[in-house]
């Protein structure tokens, strides 16, 4: 089996991550053209084209998969670097900003829960990259081996990758007072929903019209959209009264105590259930990634 040179494997993944290879020279220290030739030379020693050269960059297939390996190694490293801080705690930290520890999570989870489950691995010095993408659209992350790890609501474990159930997040509808006295003032109903607009992250983000359509026994419905691609700013729109806001119940909860939110469909709400995914490696790391999110998730999310 050949042996690849770690620093042309380093330089695959940055041209990937930073979306280029101007960017990669710069994350890397080095020169363009020199970013350029280690690429060529990994290439030759495939065989086979690595990156295509499109708007934006991507791997071909063959490149995904060194991008799998790399990321593979760079897990490795860290689980070595964790193991010897604990036999010398005084000794530096080793671990290099081009070797960071990518997850993919969705923001809804980040704005919730996921923060405080990685609160204590940070403090430990792992190098944490976190990717935000609709919570249906995560695994891919995973199945192009951009990630180690995702939490999703797929339940089909990847081959190669193992699954943890970690829960359901409930989502409500929500107003603010004034909007929902001025234009819902019976709340939502099969018969006005139209009549107002709902907040989504983009255009892959259908939990408005989920939550509808299961809240009023309806296969398909057709709403206004206002996209808003940030929990955060969401929460904001609906507090300026953009629109209706589909959103976890865990971040309103205390709006909806102290009245300056309200719940538009009592009784009525989405439950999303979410795995995390990783891959099926032994590895210290991953242990910790699994078991910091799955101890979270059970005293925050709704259990079976």
């Amino acid at each position: 089996m050949s042996t690849y040179d770690p620093a042309a494997l380093e330089c695959l993944a940055a041209i990937v991550e930073e979306g280029g290879f101007e960017r990669a020279a710069q994350r890397l220290n080095v020169t363009q053209s020199a970013v350029s030739q280690r690429l060529r030379a990994l290439e030759a020693q495939v065989g086979s084209v690595l990156i295509v050269r499109s708007r934006p960059l991507r791997p071909t297939s063959a490149g995904q998969l060194l991008l799998k390996h790399t990321k593979q190694l760079r897990l490795l490293r860290a689980d070595l670097e964790r193991d010897l801080q604990e036999l010398a705690p005084s000794a530096p930290g080793g671990s290099r900003e081009d070797e960071r520890i990518s997850i993919a999570i969705n923001a809804d989870s980040i704005a919730t829960w996921a923060m405080g489950a990685l609160h204590d691995l940070v403090r430990e010095r792992l190098p944490l990259e976190i990717i935000v993408d609709d919570q249906d659209f995560t695994q891919e992350w995973l199945r192009s081996g951009q990630v180690l790890g995702c939490v999703t609501t797929l339940k089909q474990a990847l081959r190669g990758c193992r699954m943890v159930p970690l829960g359901a997040m409930h989502y409500v509808a929500v107003a603010s007072a004034e909007f929902a006295s001025r234009q819902l003032p019976q709340g939502l109903t099969p018969h006005n929903f139209r009549e107002v607009s709902f907040l989504s992250f983009n255009r892959k983000d259908d939990m408005a019209a989920e939550f509808v359509a299961r809240a009023f026994g309806l296969k398909r419905v057709a709403l206004h959209h206002l996209f808003v691609p940030s929990t955060e700013a969401q929460m904001r729109a609906v507090d300026a009264g953009w629109a209706v806001g589909v959103v976890p119940e865990l971040l309103v909860r205390g709006r909806l105590a102290d009245g300056s939110f309200v719940d538009l469909a009592p009784g009525c709400s989405l439950p999303i259930q979410l795995y995390w995914h990783c891959w099926n490696l032994e590895s210290e790391l991953l242990d910790a990634l699994t078991a910091a999110l799955t101890s979270t998730a059970a005293d925050t999310l709704v259990q079976p």
